[in-house]
């Protein structure tokens, strides 16, 4: 009886059937499961890829995971470029030689037809007559798929493998959906390239700017500079562990009094101030608000313009100004002092003669100082005169000590009377040189009446000011050093950077307008000298102008 079940369950397939279910439901399980691992490495493919990554090593890295998840020995890409289609990418790298693909090929099919197809390369010899013919490995399975670009097709992704109809239906799609991965990723690449390179030119564009710039945060934090630092800020910004702006341009611990940023937080407009560093530098500030989609504040651009040099300029125009007009007056007083001052020298000089012819030498003495004081009046107003004509000489040769006698003569009684005495050491073996006269004599004053402001805060001991020449000698060079040395009240180290800025001057308002010592910076500079200076807190300072007797 039971062989009877057995035999009627064979003949009529029950069995048959139960075992042809199993499979199918063993095969569709492997189905799913391979579908499942091609996902899997589809979108580990995806987070490898990166952004960054050239097309040949994109092909690279999907040609090492794609082998477990289909069949595939060649893995290529070609793009579209002027109507042709180019093999730009290949792995592996030996196996063929980058190329168009001929027109008549039949890979133009899968182009044309905007969808993944499989071809058996025995019937197309034109796809790939650019393989290397020292390769072994031959293709009998080829797949194509479009690479989209929106809705345009702009190149194909080629897989080829060893094995024969490696690639039907379900292995197509996923050639597909591998292509549309690929070209979304190409296409971030390429949009990332793009911004990277404006963001290039816009930093090369920033960092070429010659003034200083700075992108500055609500918060005043330093967002981006341009590395155009002024030098006197170049070492407390480096040194500097905050990232505030007031820590890293200022040194300070809290925003700045006043600070721009917080009146364009207030008012949204651009703000503009000068800013007089501690290291001497003048400094226009611009400051710009920046605001983001939504019309709100997000940062403040700074740009520095370092005019230092312009006000400097400034100074020595404004000088030149009040010389002109001193010019003008000498020239006048001259006019006016000339003929009386001829008459008193001609009539003491007669009277002096009358009273030695008579006899009476005390009375001829007492004319001669008369006379004496005459002529030197008269040298003090023509040194006066030609001081004040500088524009109107030219660069001549000049002898130095003549020269700071002329001063001395015109400005030493001025310092006597304030119970200052001045020692004079020349050296006469200084050679004549080229230079303006009248401006020496000028940088001379500045350093005298500075050397006697200084002396005047002095008691209890002797003012004393030594003026000197000497012949310096620099490697091959010959330099003249015109010194003023007090021992007046020094100045501070603090202060020491600051002195050659203009208007800048620790005086009484009354008393100096800065512009000294910046004018005669001006003139030791245009000589191609320069100015030296040693000073002692307490002790007194010295001053040295130093110029070139050889010029290059």
């Amino acid at each position: 009886m039971k062989n009877r079940g057995k035999l009627l369950e064979q003949l009529t397939g029950v069995d048959s059937s139960k075992l042809n279910y199993y499979v199918e439901l063993k095969k569709r399980n492997q189905d799913v499961l391979k579908q499942n691992s091609r996902l899997e490495i589809l979108q580990q493919l995806t987070r490898d890829m990166n952004i960054d990554m050239s097309i040949g090593d994109i092909i690279e890295r999907v040609f090492k995971k794609l082998p477990e998840a289909l069949p595939c020995d060649f893995l290529g890409l070609a793009k579209l470029s002027d109507g042709k289609l180019k093999l730009i990418a290949v792995a592996p790298r030996e196996f063929s030689t980058l190329g168009f693909i001929p027109k008549q090929s039949v890979l133009w099919d899968a182009f044309r037809d905007k969808g993944a197809t499989s071809y058996d390369p025995a019937d197309d010899p034109l796809c790939f007559a650019q393989i290397a013919a020292e390769h072994p490995l031959g293709l009998r399975s080829l797949a194509a798929a479009p690479l989209f670009e929106r809705s345009s097709v702009n190149g194909l992704l080629l897989l080829g493998s060893a094995l024969e109809s490696a690639y039907e239906g379900a292995e197509l799609n996923f050639v597909q959906h591998l292509a549309d991965q690929l070209a979304i990723s190409m296409q971030n690449a390429r949009l990332y390239k793009q911004v990277s390179r404006a963001k290039k030119e816009w930093e090369a564009t920033f960092k070429a700017v010659t003034d200083p710039i700075f992108l500055i945060d609500t918060d005043y934090n330093v967002l981006l500079h341009n590395d155009r630092l002024p030098p006197g800020m170049a070492e407390m910004w480096n040194s500097s562990i905050s990232q505030k702006c007031f820590a890293k341009m200022r040194g300070e611990s809290e925003p700045c009094r006043n600070c721009p940023i917080q009146e364009i937080k207030e008012t949204g407009n651009p703000v503009f101030q000068q800013w007089n560093t501690p290291q001497g530098e003048c400094l226009d500030m611009s400051y710009y608000p920046v605001f983001n989609e939504e019309k709100q504040l997000s940062a403040v651009t700074i740009i520095m313009k370092d005019v230092t040099k312009r006000l400097k300029m400034e100074a020595q125009l404004v000088q030149s100004a009040k010389m002109v007009a001193l010019g003008v007056m000498a020239a006048g007083v001259a006019h006016e002092l000339n003929s009386p001052m001829t008459v008193i020298i001609g009539t003491a000089q007669m009277l002096a003669r009358e009273m030695q012819q008579e006899g009476d030498s005390e009375g001829a003495e007492a004319l001669s100082d008369i006379i004496n004081c005459g002529l030197r009046c008269k040298r003090i107003i023509q040194n006066l005169l030609t001081f004040s004509r500088q524009d109107q000489v030219p660069v001549m040769a000049i002898d130095l000590n003549a020269e700071v006698e002329r001063v001395l003569d015109m400005i030493q009684y001025q310092i006597n009377r304030s119970q200052i005495a001045i020692f004079e050491h020349f050296d006469r073996d200084i050679p004549m040189m080229n230079a303006n006269g009248p401006q020496i004599q000028q940088v001379l004053t500045n350093f005298l009446i500075n050397a006697r402001d200084a002396l005047m805060e002095v008691e209890g001991k002797e003012k004393v000011i030594e003026v000197s020449t000497v012949l310096r000698v620099e490697g091959e060079r010959r330099f003249a050093v015109l010194s003023v040395a007090d021992n007046g009240v020094g100045i501070a180290k603090e202060n020491l950077s600051k002195i050659f800025t203009p208007f800048y001057t620790s005086k009484e308002a009354s008393k100096g307008t800065g512009l000294g010592l910046s004018v005669s910076l001006g003139i030791a500079e245009s000589h191609n000298g320069r100015i030296e200076v040693d000073t002692e807190l307490g002790q007194g300072s010295c001053f040295r102008l130093i110029l070139p007797v050889d010029q290059q």
